[in-house]
């Protein structure tokens, strides 16, 4: 398939041949899925009462050292799939009832999901497609999604070249993620929600737009305030802001002392209340224990891809 053969779907821009090798992510040419479930964990707006339609992809071209789904990032999970699987998976999610089909860890996939979207969309797909990413993308990857995609959901994790090099191999994460997210406002605009109900009660949900995800992270609350303040200053009610304080560390963290340790509630306000302070308005954060077990899927394909497929 187009992009596999030399690839440079991401910034790795590791040129493997992905149809007889893998490259950085972890994944060959042919599309493997972890997870394919209801998630009710997603932002109100996107889980809604009947739950995102979550396909998790095996593999990362980002690869975190605390990465809280590791045991598909690595590549040692997933069941292969073709094409038109893909575009059945979808199917069988939206009967369900999905509100969306929400895409995780797409980027080295992106070619076949591409093809999957256009036939399941020719066949009668009728619900938002969501893209859920790290964030690390290349521009030229996220175009071929144009008209696609309606929710892109990135990460933007760090502001700081030595957080993101130190904690994913990526010094130039912030200029990557900061121009892809300015790519995905561009293809798809300001929010768009239907209009029943209300937010809080999940029956207010997007249909169209940009939910840029920051996990504060243990340590640097300072890096989480460069970050929520870059996002505010440019793009201020056009996109909205998910504040997460889910950080959960590995068991192993060998190395990375500095954030062997959960958030602090302290740390967790200090990021909440400087956004209030700049007039962010168009926020979600997260309230209570979320640092814990039920924010991390089980990834076991042979009982979650068997109910859908």
């Amino acid at each position: 398939m187009e992009g596999l053969k030399e690839c440079m779907l991401c910034p790795r821009q590791c040129r493997i041949d992905r149809t007889c090798g893998r490259g950085y992510c972890g994944e060959g040419g042919t599309v493997r899925v972890a997870r394919a479930s209801l998630h009710m964990w997603e932002e109100p707006c996107i889980s809604g009462r009947t739950g995102s339609g979550t396909v998790f992809f095996s593999g990362c071209s980002l690869r975190c050292v605390f990465c809280q789904n590791r045991k598909i990032a690595l590549g040692s999970r997933g069941r292969e799939l073709t094409t038109a699987q893909l575009s059945e998976l979808f199917f069988g999610l939206q009967d369900k009832g999905a509100c969306n089909i929400n895409l995780v860890t797409p980027t080295h996939f992106t070619p076949q999901i591409a093809e999957a979207v256009r036939r399941s969309r020719s066949e009668g797909l009728r619900i938002p497609v969501v893209y859920n990413t790290s964030g690390y993308e290349q521009v030229e990857t996220l175009q071929k999604l144009e008209g696609l995609v309606d929710i892109y959901l990135p990460d933007l994790k760090y502001f700081s070249s030595e957080l993101s090099a130190r904690y994913s191999n990526a010094p130039d994460y912030f200029d990557r993620a900061s121009l892809a997210v300015a790519e995905m406002v561009r293809q798809v605009g300001a929010p768009l929600f239907d209009t029943s109900g209300h937010l809080s009660c999940g029956e207010r949900m997007m249909k169209r737009g940009v939910i840029v995800r920051h996990m504060v992270m243990p340590g640097h609350v300072r890096d989480s305030m460069e970050i929520i303040r870059y996002l505010y200053h440019t793009y201020k009610d056009s996109i909205y802001i998910s504040i997460m304080n889910q950080y959960t560390p590995p068991a192993a963290m060998d190395g990375y002392p500095e954030i062997a340790r959960q958030v602090t509630r302290r740390e967790y306000e200090k990021v909440v209340d400087y956004a209030i302070g700049l007039g962010v308005e168009n926020a979600f954060i997260q309230e209570g224990d979320t640092a814990g077990e039920s924010f991390i899927p089980d990834f076991d394909e042979d009982i979650y891809l068997k109910e859908v497929l």
